[in-house]
């Protein structure tokens, strides 16, 4: 969790800085309970980024904001979708975080600790999570809030590792004897257990599709044309989609084409939006959606 910490506070120096009066060094280590050295590491990491970092009489130091800065300000969709994970629970390194933390709050008095405050316990999951990896131990996944049975309880699970973008925790549940996926979202909290990990032999990773379901030998390949609308709520439901959407040049629709193991979730958001997704070959997943249709036309 060192660079999500590290990200949390030269996020924090940008909104303190931006805040009038300007502040000494001393009160910046202060606010941000890091020492006065890594401050200046921190300001010397923004001036790197572009920021004009700015020093008064009193060699106190904020950032000026300018017009010219203002065109700066408009997100690729690639970083907003970024933004939003890196707020989430700030995930790897990625090479689009330089360019968004140029961008982020440099006209804007919005606070990030609100957003940050308002997804705090999803950040101290993970971190227990990742205690429990490292230290090799079993843990609790309380109240987890599950879509499959459609129910809420405690799991008991060795956790194995996260999958892109911190989404999912890999873990093998010792009731059911299996390798599963778990939603970070859904969990309510976690408590580390005292026992180590009986059952590594037995833990395996399987990549997943951009759905978050695991490989189960079973493959279907999609190839849909979306309307905007379509295309938005897509990427906002399933940010992993957003690789496989390319813009059909010339119109303003979208192909999405990708492979997954289990046809219920992309079959429940074409039901949503039927009329404004065409389905381009993908004759299993035409006849999917034919028997759900049929189903919906029984009830």
């Amino acid at each position: 969790m060192h660079n999500q910490h590290k990200i949390l506070r030269v996020l924090q120096l940008i909104t303190l800085l931006k805040a009038r009066p300007a502040k000494s060094i001393r009160q910046l280590s202060e606010i941000l309970t890091s020492s006065e050295r890594t401050v200046y590491r921190y300001l010397d990491l923004l001036e790197e980024l572009g920021f004009r970092v700015q020093r008064d009489s009193g060699f106190r130091v904020f950032i000026e904001t300018v017009e010219a800065d203002l065109h700066e300000l408009v997100f690729t969709g690639d970083e907003a979708q970024f933004l939003h994970e890196l707020l989430l629970t700030v995930g790897k390194k990625n090479r689009l975080s330089e360019s968004i933390l140029k961008k982020l709050y440099v006209n804007s008095d919005l606070q990030i600790a609100g957003n940050l405050l308002l997804r705090a316990h999803l950040g101290q999951i993970v971190q227990k999570l990742n205690e429990g990896i490292q230290h090799k131990k079993q843990v609790v996944l309380k109240q987890y809030h599950s879509a499959n049975s459609n129910g809420i309880s405690d799991r008991l699970v060795e956790p194995i590792r996260f999958t892109d973008s911190y989404q999912n925790l890999v873990g093998y549940e010792l009731e059911s004897g299996k390798n599963k996926y778990f939603n970070i979202e859904r969990i309510t909290d976690v408590v580390i257990t005292k026992n180590h990990i009986k059952h590594a032999a037995k833990h395996k990773y399987e990549p997943h599709d951009v759905f978050g379901f695991a490989n189960s030998n079973k493959k279907f390949e999609i190839d849909l044309t979306l309307s905007l609308r379509a295309c938005v709520i897509l990427r906002e439901e399933y940010p992993q989609t957003a690789l496989s959407i390319k813009r059909m040049q010339g119109t303003a629709k979208y192909r999405f084409r990708t492979t997954v193991y289990d046809l219920k979730p992309v079959s429940r958001f074409v039901m949503g939006f039927l009329g404004e997704i065409k389905i381009n070959g993908s004759p299993a997943f035409k006849r999917h959606i034919r028997e759900q249709i049929a189903k919906l036309m029984k009830l």
